[in-house]
């Protein structure tokens, strides 16, 4: 690996054509991944992939002028100094406020290279260039702008954060909520039963948190096991997994915990009360995302939480 200051204007050149032709790709991909569920966010990118293949050729018609046609790989992981930058490209479907923030962190990088290489350069023909190339990757900012407000109209707009709502939705919201569901009434019945059946808080407590820790674990790999991503558009398997097993969790340590309370008609009551509370929020939560009415949602996660609870009442008082 090179410090930047020990390049020659050669391999100055080289890199800049390396920067520019890996920007027009990133560009491409950003749109080939926004293509489906953002088609005029895809155009913006398009065309910014675009300007970066004209900023190439221009450099590489220099560079053939100055030291002949063969152009030495030299790319921005040899030199020191560039930020290291996550694949985000490689992720479908792409989130468009990712690739955004990502696109404006490429051209602030971009620039700072064009002026930093500028001022090193002793040719005039170079240092022209590349403070041109600067100039015109200030001006990028704008041009997206420019071409977001032309192709991405108020209408468009609306829909694509529509999509990003039902994306949110499909990675985060169901893995969630059935994590949640699943925590917060699978784990009643050997709750409760355990709590009537021994009557000790802290043994009850122990059977909720077995209870919790294992069905987070056992939703988790389920849900992380059951697809990909790749044909549902539901995004990375590790992280539904992810919120999927913790929400599982979650959900059942919430009327665990009570059980550390040493009086048991306290504890219980206390438990009580918040398995209502997490029934609600269920119910919120599909009232909120899942298009249910609150009454329906509330009737259909109630209903069958109050049976798994009086399930578990009475298996223990047997």
């Amino acid at each position: 690996m090179k410090d930047f200051s020990d390049l020659t204007e050669q391999e100055l050149l080289a890199l800049a054509v390396s920067l520019e032709e890996e920007d027009a790709r990133i560009y491409d991909e950003f749109a080939t991944g926004l293509r489906e569920n953002f088609p005029e966010s895809a155009k913006v990118f398009n065309a910014l992939a675009a300007e970066e293949n004209g900023h190439r050729h221009r450099l590489i018609e220099l560079y053939r002028q100055r030291f002949g046609e063969h152009i030495p790989l030299i790319r921005r992981q040899d030199v020191r100094g560039f930020v290291q930058r996550k694949p985000v490209w490689l992720i479908r479907p792409l989130s468009l406020e990712t690739v955004r923030q990502q696109a404006e962190l490429m051209e602030a990088e971009t620039k700072r290279f064009y002026t930093r290489a500028a001022r090193r350069s002793t040719d005039a023909a170079i240092r022209q260039l590349l403070g041109d190339l600067a100039d015109e990757e200030r001006r990028h900012e704008a041009r997206a702008e420019q071409l977001e407000s032309r192709l991405v109209t108020p209408q468009v707009r609306e829909e694509e954060h529509a999509s990003e709502r039902r994306l949110f939705v499909l990675q985060v919201v169901q893995p969630g909520l059935a994590g949640l569901m699943d925590g917060s009434v699978s784990t009643l019945a050997p709750l409760f039963a355990a709590a009537f059946a021994t009557h000790d808080t802290w043994q009850t407590f122990l059977v909720g948190i077995a209870s919790a820790v294992g069905a987070g674990i056992s939703m988790g790999f389920a849900e992380a096991l059951s697809d990909d991503g790749s044909l549902t558009g539901r995004g990375s398997p590790w992280l539904r997994g992810l919120v999927c097993g913790v929400m599982t969790a979650v959900g059942g340590l919430g009327h665990t915990l009570p059980y550390l309370i040493p009086q048991f008609w306290t504890a219980t009551a206390a438990a009580a009360a918040v398995v209502v509370v997490e029934l609600g929020v269920i119910s919120w939560i599909r009232n909120r995302y899942m298009d249910t009415t609150f009454l329906a949602a509330a009737f259909q996660v109630i209903i069958g939480g109050l049976l798994v609870f009086a399930t578990g009442i009475l298996i223990g008082s047997a």
